[in-house]
């Protein structure tokens, strides 16, 4: 399979503590990447629910927590999230906020107790779909490294033609659009009302779409400015599939035990179309300037946008978590989730993506997480919090690049219904090199601080 060599100047979500441009390998970072995104009671605790169950959301954890449910019930939820981006380039600082809200969970659990003389007690079916991953958000880089990338005039016709080589300003603009959806089946079932055992089958649906438009201004010492845009775009579609695996033990009345496992998720026929492709000898569709004449170079001219497609096979990390939960009464409880992620072990199965896999291998290392979350209960009311740790997987990460977060919440019942309400935040810091192919520019610095509030109604079925 012919893939591109170098995608230069485009760039992953997953803002690598390594920077480089959005090479296979961090699209693969990024589609492998965790949000613990939920119901609102979910979200509240962190997602640290192994060991606990009696969440819709609790299967994406442990799939055997469906059956710790007492009766049928249903859910759905509303976030709205924002993401601040602010990025430091040779002094000089922007911020970019983004706001979006997006219809982010809805999922339904059915009980059956059995009544035969049986150690089965109860069995259980999960369905929960949630938004895995939302990459929706865009950010702002500009300043002067005094090195100029566009130096000179396409329809320059003079020889030697004439050199702008004195950098007045560089600004790189990155958008980027899509998520993946995550869709849960989980089975399981308690035997002997102290073991909880379940298996789940989930699917995804990957639709990720990326812009960047990198301006340059650059004059030739004498009184003439060059003014160039260079615009980059590729939109990446594609379906995959994991399994899951777990069990939550009652140790004590107190006392529960969790142990899951997750597949990586096997992503088959990943679709790319792009305009990163040979173009008059640009990779992406430029436009260049000159103040003298007022003349304009465009090689898209004509209606002319050239662009191509590629296909590829991905498997993203395994996981396993080990959980910990501690039941205060009826009063509340504490929960603490463990788990292990080997990114060392994440391939691309089709010719041509040696240096990838290679990539993965050498650079990247096995990763853990550790979300707690705890809940306590004033008759109908519920008060919530968490915390949030997950390491990056790159060897030469700083340890600000690793992500860290904390989450409250509240929940009120009434009747059949319940309203919960969370407030999640999480940030870390990245390098961002839109200049990879020069090494006379620094990467930009980049802090990214994300705040998403959740509301999730649950019916009793």
């Amino acid at each position: 399979m012919k893939k591109i060599t170098l995608l230069a100047l485009l760039c992953a979500i997953t803002f690598p503590a390594v920077s480089q441009s959005l090479g296979y390998q961090d699209l693969a970072l990024l589609f492998s990447k965790d949000t613990y995104s939920g119901t609102a009671r979910f979200n509240a605790m962190s997602g640290a629910f192994g060991a606990l169950g009696g969440d819709v959301s609790a299967v994406k954890i442990n799939p055997a927590g469906a059956a710790v449910f007492k009766n049928s019930l249903s859910s759905s939820t509303l976030s709205s999230k924002s993401a601040d981006i602010t990025s430091v380039y040779y002094g000089n600082s922007n911020r970019t906020s983004n706001n979006y809200s997006n219809f982010s969970q809805a999922g339904a659990v059915f009980v059956f107790n059995t009544y035969a003389n049986s150690n089965w007690t109860k069995f259980a079916f999960d369905f929960n779909y949630s938004i895995r991953n939302d990459f929706r958000g865009r950010f702002l880089a500009s300043g002067n490294s005094n090195f100029a990338s566009f130096n000179e005039f396409p329809l320059d016709i003079a020889d030697p033609k004439t050199q702008y080589n004195n950098a007045e300003i560089q600004q790189y603009t990155n958008i980027y659009e899509g998520e993946i959806s995550e869709y849960n089946f989980a089975f399981s079932g308690t035997y002997q009302n102290n073991l909880y055992i379940g298996v789940a089958a989930n699917t995804f649906n990957l639709n990720f779409k990326q812009q960047s438009l990198l301006s340059e201004q650059n004059n030739d010492g004498a009184g003439t400015v060059l003014n160039a845009d260079f615009f980059q775009v590729n939109q990446t579609i594609g379906t995959g599939f994991s399994l899951s695996a777990g069990f939550i033990y009652k140790a004590t009345k107190k006392l529960r035990l969790g142990l899951s496992h997750h597949t990586p998720i096997w992503f088959s026929e990943i679709d790319e179309e792009t305009n990163i492709t040979n173009n008059d000898g640009f990779l992406g569709d430029t436009e260049i300037a000159i103040t003298s004449n007022n003349t304009t170079y465009a090689n898209t001219a004509g209606g002319y946008y050239p662009s191509q497609f590629y296909s590829y096979n991905l498997k993203t990390p395994s996981k396993t978590i080990a959980s910990f939960a501690y039941i205060f009464g009826s009063n509340g409880l504490i929960s603490i989730d463990y788990s292990l992620k080997n990114y060392t072990k994440m391939k691309f199965s089709d010719t041509g993506f040696t240096a990838e896999n290679q990539f993965f291998q050498n650079e990247l290392k096995n990763t853990y997480a550790v979300n707690i979350g705890s809940e306590w209960r004033f008759s109908a009311l519920s008060i919530r919090g968490g915390y949030r740790y997950d390491q990056n997987p790159h060897i030469k990460a700083f340890k600000s690049d690793d992500i860290k977060g904390y989450s409250f919440g509240a929940g009120y019942k009434f009747g059949n219904t319940q309203l919960d309400f969370s407030y999640q935040n999480n940030s870390h810091t990245a390098s961002y090199d839109f200049y990879p192919q020069y090494n006379q520019v620094n990467a930009a610095d980049l802090t990214i601080d994300n705040q998403i509030i959740t509301a999730t109604v649950t019916i009793n079925l």
